[in-house]
């Protein structure tokens, strides 16, 4: 690694890219000049990335393989890897008592453990060059909580906890671990995570009164939101090449102030989301 010329060109690889903010991000960083892969579970819905000469791979984040592949083909083709932007992820909502287990684990593996597996895949590089950004795409809902997204928001606070202990080991080396928050953005995600929350709701259960305010209110958030995936993709781009980065990047003020809210005065977001969901 070391008698290797440098890339004039920085590399980035960028996970879950085939929709919504991944999408707008692999975009932008070619927009950008950078050398860009992008790795989804859905290749054939980054066939527009592969006109504009954005490499496209495979690429599911709980196959321990599948993420081998993927960084060791940039390495190799590209002897540097400069940010890795954990970008994939789901939602896997409802009631606490009735999502099933396992589901709740896959939740785990995706927003969390593969994420974590691919950033064991590129530290050894980015060690070598002396620099590196590891961004990881949480949610403002790692501080926040409403009824039916225990298991989501869990994996997110853990996300944060795990990056901001990355960074305080790794940032000696040259390298840093980022959190992003996005807050509401109009996107398909949501539907997506409403349409995983009905599939964990029986038809008989007790919540079905609640899942359908959740869905009201979150419902009602995403559309009135006027953030973008666009948005998000120029958010992640400013982690990725601020001279100083923060170790919290925050799409608008609104998202930040809920965040802060949450944790300064938990009485009165508890209170909040009691007058909402009662």
């Amino acid at each position: 690694m070391e008698n290797v010329k440098k890339n004039p060109k920085r590399v980035v690889l960028i996970t879950g890219a085939s929709s919504g903010m991944g999408l707008a991000a692999a975009k932008l960083f070619a927009r950008h000049d950078w050398i860009v892969y992008a790795g989804a579970r859905h290749v054939e819905q980054m066939h527009e990335l592969e006109i504009r000469g954005i490499n496209v791979m495979a690429l599911d984040v709980t196959n321990k393989e599948s993420n081998r592949i993927f960084v060791n083909t940039a390495k190799m083709e590209q002897h540097q890897i400069d940010v890795l932007i954990n970008n994939a992820g789901f939602g896997e909502f409802g009631s606490l008592e009735e999502v099933p287990t396992k589901k709740a684990e896959n939740q785990f593996m995706v927003n969390l453990f593969g994420l974590s597996q691919l950033t064991h895949f590129v530290l050894p590089t980015m060690r070598c060059q002396h620099r590196g950004r590891i961004i990881n795409i949480s949610s403002i809902g790692a501080d926040l909580y409403s009824p039916f997204g225990g298991w989501y928001y869990a994996s997110k606070a853990a996300l944060n906890q795990w990056s901001d202990v990355l960074d305080s080991e790794s940032r000696r080396f040259g390298i840093r671990s980022i959190i992003v928050q996005p807050g509401p953005t109009k996107s398909n995600w949501s539907k997506v995570a409403f349409k995983n929350g009905f599939k964990n709701l029986p038809k008989n259960s007790p919540y079905q009164t609640l899942a359908k305010r959740f869905i009201d209110v979150f419902g009602q958030l995403s559309q009135s939101s006027p953030a973008t995936a666009e948005d998000l993709a120029q958010i992640f781009y400013r982690a990725a090449t601020d001279t100083k980065p923060k170790y919290r990047y925050y799409n608008s003020l609104t998202d930040h102030a809920l965040v802060s809210l949450t944790r300064h005065f938990p009485r009165t977001y508890r209170k909040v989301i009691h007058q909402v969901f009662k």
